[in-house]
Parts: structure tokens; sequence; C-alpha cells
């Protein structure tokens, strides 16, 4: 039995035609702030009420992003609209009282792991960081011969010229539609932050703004990381201000053990020092830091990734082991260790940006002596035919890179943006 509820939500133009599509397979690609969670979310609530009692799939690239983007996004919008649901953790999976309609939540790096039920329809989070054999093991298990309405759907950011981009939009499969969202197209986005585009402008290297704002395919530059990295820009003599406190950032490798001192001076990163231990323990390179650094009169913060405070195999951490030391010498550096860590994509593009912003300023200047990081900014590439750095070809580099970028997300994180809210849709 069918059942209709209504839901506050106004489509955006392409939103609108993303829903309207009768495609089997269809895609909504679009840049920050296009609206694409809220899409996604709607469209999986829409045939869930049009399967009533059938099973669909929501999907992620790592649980991570399920959980925390996917997952949220889709619970706020049930919580905002009252619909009754019930959730079992234990098996992630939500099913919708009014229709008896289940939604499993899958995480799809591991892929070989979806094969099993069919499904009415699923939807995926972010496709492009998400490999195609995925997508193709979820065509798969659309098959259920009681569904109303049978689809698979998905969102994305561009990523370049990839599959994701060659089976929707360059030569597309028969059956295959996408929706291609235009930047400054979310009046909702604009009415409540009317300078939201030009922020990010600040905010983001000159690429990585045409990419994620403009919602452009572009070619990779080289498959280097940090490609707004330029020695004549980049590089200079930076002194220590006392009047600035101390900025220590770690990236926990035995070997080698990696750190950056750094400095930000009135929105500036400036690096002074790096400090790269072989073979060294956590407790080396405290000494060692102490021994460069008696002396901080205007205070300590200290950075790492999530991992520091993660308990070692002597029951201990990281962040347990650097407390003790400066405990024991009458210190209490102030700590900035967060909880989890940020998409490493994110992390790298707000690192280009402080290297040159998509508006031409430059806001992170290393010292010459910092051999190593500069080595980093000029080598470090990424993984093929992935969103991850590569790590094994040179066990020297990325430590430091990953050091200061820890330290730059913490300091220099974007606010969140907001969603879309409106009239009533009833299904």
């Amino acid at each position: 039995m069918m059942v209709h509820r209504g839901i506050v939500y106004t489509p955006l133009p392409s939103q609108a035609r993303f829903h309207e599509s009768e495609a089997r397979f269809k895609g909504f690609s679009g840049p920050i702030g296009s609206g694409k969670s809220a899409a996604l979310c709607n469209e999986a609530l829409r045939l869930a009420y049009l399967n009533p009692g059938r099973t669909g799939l929501m999907g992620a690239p790592t649980f991570a992003m399920l959980r925390d983007a996917t997952q949220a996004a889709l619970f706020e919008i049930l919580g905002d609209n009252e619909i009754p649901y019930d959730f079992n953790k234990g098996e992630n999976q939500l099913t919708l009282r009014d229709t008896g309609s289940k939604i499993l939540f899958r995480s799809l790096d591991d892929y070989e792991r979806l094969r099993g039920t069919n499904l009415a329809w699923f939807g995926v989070d972010e496709l492009t960081y998400t490999a195609e054999e995925a997508w193709t093991r979820l065509e798969g298990r659309l098959r259920d011969p009681k569904a109303t309405m049978l689809g698979g759907f998905a969102v994305w950011t561009p990523k370049g010229f990839d599959w994701v981009y060659e089976r929707f939009i360059h030569n597309p499969v028969e059956g295959y539609e996408c929706v291609q969202a235009k930047a400054y197209e979310n009046r909702h986005l604009l009415e409540k932050i009317p300078d939201f585009y030009d922020r990010l402008k600040k905010s983001y290297d000159e690429t990585f703004f045409a990419q994620e704002v403009l919602g452009e395919y572009l070619s990779p530059r080289d498959g280097m990381v940090y490609h707004a990295f330029d020695r004549r820009a980049n590089v200079a003599e930076v002194r220590r201000d006392e009047r600035h406190p101390l900025l220590w950032s770690l990236d926990f490798n035995v070997n080698p053990m990696s750190s950056v001192v750094v400095q930000v001076v009135d929105g500036e990163v400036r690096v002074l020092d790096e400090i790269v231990l072989s073979r060294a323990s956590t407790e080396d390179a405290c000494r060692e830091f102490a021994r460069r650094y008696p002396g901080y009169p205007a205070g300590l913060r200290i950075y790492a990734d999530a991992c520091a405070s993660h308990l070692q195999t002597a029951g201990t951490s990281d962040k347990e082991i650097i407390e003790r030391f400066f405990m024991a010498r009458g210190r209490r550096p102030d700590y900035r260790i967060p909880k989890s860590n940020p998409a490493v994509r994110n992390r790298v593009s707000l690192m280009n940006a402080k290297l040159k912003s998509a508006e031409g300023s430059i806001s992170l200047v290393v010292h010459p002596k910092c051999k190593e990081l500069i080595l980093d900014f000029e080598r470090v590439a990424w993984a093929d035919g992935s969103s991850e750095i590569e790590k094994g070809k040179d066990q020297k580099r990325t430590h430091l890179s990953d050091a200061l970028g820890y330290l730059v997300w913490q300091e220099f994180q974007p606010a969140k943006t907001v969603g879309e809210r409106g009239e009533r849709l009833y299904w």
C-alpha cells in the first residue's frame, strides 16, 4: 500500500531535474554548495516510499564518510520532518515505520561484501571516490522482482576524467543520465552566506577551486599532491617572533620520526624548522625539540593526527608520552589533536590554498633549511587511480608535509556549509 508523506524541501533546478529523471541509473554532479547531500537523501526517501516493504541501500566510499556525512544528512531530514523510523545500529539498518521499507547503510571500500540481498534501489554518496567495481556490484543487486520502481543513483564532486566521467558523461551507457549542477545556483546558500564563493577563493587553490567550487572536470596536474608549491614564492628566510607562540606538529613514524616547528603570524604560516630523526621514539623527538627550543615565552601548541591519542602496544599513547615529558619539566602546552582526521583531499586542498590561493595570495613560507619538507612539496604524488597519497615509493616522503597539514587544518579548516530547506514535497 502506497503511503504519502510530506517533506520540507524546495529543489533547486538541477535537483528537480535529477529527481524527475526516469533513467534507471542517474547521477548528480556538482560543486560544493550545489545540494548533493539533499538530492541524495531525498531521492533515497522517495524510492523508499515508492517501494513499500522493499529494501534499498545507501553507500559511501568509507565507513567514516558513511557515518559522518551520508547517515547524518539522512537522519537530519528524518528528524526535521518527524518521519517515524527504527534504527538497528548493530546491522546498520533503518526501517521506515510508515511503509516497512528497509535502508541498509554500507561502506563501499570492501565491495566484495556487497554480494547477496536483492535491492529495489541503491544510492551512493561521493561516487568519484568509490571503485568502479563497487558500482557494478550494486548494479548486479538491483533485481528485486517485487519492486515498484527499480533505480540506482549517485552524487559526486568532479575528480578529473575518471571512470565516473566516462560512464555518466563522456560516453554514457544506455540507461544512464547525469545532471550537472552549476556554481552559484544554490539560492538558499547565497541568501544565508552571500560571500560564500568569494571566501572559498581564499581557502582553496586555483585547481581545487575550479573542481570543487565551479564543478569543472580537469586533468590532474602531473599527479603531484602539492602542485601549488613554488620555491621562488614559498621558500624564504623566516625568523622566529617571540611575541607569537611556537607551534610544533608531529607525524608519529618511527623511521623517520618527523615534525615541524611553525609560527602563524597575521594568517601567514611560517615554517621555522624541521626535526627528522632516524629510528627514534616519541620521547626522543621531545628531547630534541626541548634542546633546540628550551624557551617559548608566548606559549607552545602541539599538533598531531587523531592517532596520537590511540594506545600503543605498551599501553600508552603518543599524546600521553608528550604530556608526561613536558609536565616533568613544569610545562603545560596547549594540545590541538582532533578526535578524527579530515579527508585527505580536504587537508591537501587547504595546504595548496595556503601555498597559493585561487585569488593569488601566498600565506605559507618555509625556511630554506627545511630541506626534507621542501622535497615533500616537490615530490609527493597521488597513488595511481586513487584519492590517496602514494606512501610506499620513498620512505622519507610524506611525513613532514603530513605533520604540517595536521597543523594547517586545525588552524584554518573552513566552516561547514548550510543545507536546503523550503516547501513540502509529497510522495
